[in-house]
């Protein structure tokens, strides 16, 4: 594989931290308890807004950095002309969730009437009294919001899984940590 068939170091970067934030957030979000709720929440919090950063600086490296073209494979050749647009409707789609995920969590806190805490540096008074109706409201849209960026990124990893498992193709290889150095060293 060479190297401009496959994306760069920054994007294969932003991709995985990525990854990891909204499994971490994910997950405190769903599992967080009473015993463990202050201190859950100020993480779920900070890695919210960690991936609202990273959106912010992804979404303009991603326009100013194109992803590399589809290889097609003799198998999958016939998939490109309808895979390609649902592929970027999807990354669309993400991009845009790992933007209003974290916004309504954002609105949350401030519809509770509580401050936004800036990962232990500082806070934001919220702009609004508390009103608990209006939080109930948005914390709906965020859970929902949150439980769809998860499926949807799933359906993301199970189409790569299935580029390579079954279309034989480069597509889950291509955003590999490492992926084109091992290649790279297997061709010499």
């Amino acid at each position: 594989m060479r190297a401009r068939d496959e994306y760069g170091p920054v994007a294969k970067t932003l991709h995985w931290v990525t990854v990891l934030l909204v499994v971490i957030t994910w997950t405190l979000g769903i599992f967080n308890d009473d015993a463990t709720r202050p201190l859950g929440l100020l993480t779920h919090i900070c890695v919210g807004l960690s991936i609202l950063v990273l959106a912010v600086v992804r979404i303009p490296w991603r326009i100013a950095n194109p992803p590399p073209k589809i290889v097609p494979t003799e198998f999958g050749r016939w998939l490109i002309e309808w895979t390609d647009p649902v592929s970027r409707v999807m990354h669309y789609a993400l991009y845009s969730l790992l933007l209003a995920v974290p916004a309504f969590g954002i609105a949350l806190q401030f519809a509770k009437g509580h401050p936004l805490p800036l990962f232990g540096l500082g806070e934001i008074a919220s702009p609004w009294h508390a009103d608990k109706a209006l939080a109930h409201n948005i914390k709906e849209i965020h859970e929902v919001l949150a439980n769809l960026l998860v499926i949807l990124a799933t359906i993301h990893m199970t189409a790569a899984l299935l580029h390579h498992l079954v279309f034989g193709d480069d597509t889950l290889k291509r955003i590999l940590p490492g992926a084109g150095k091992r290649t790279e060293r297997g061709a010499q």
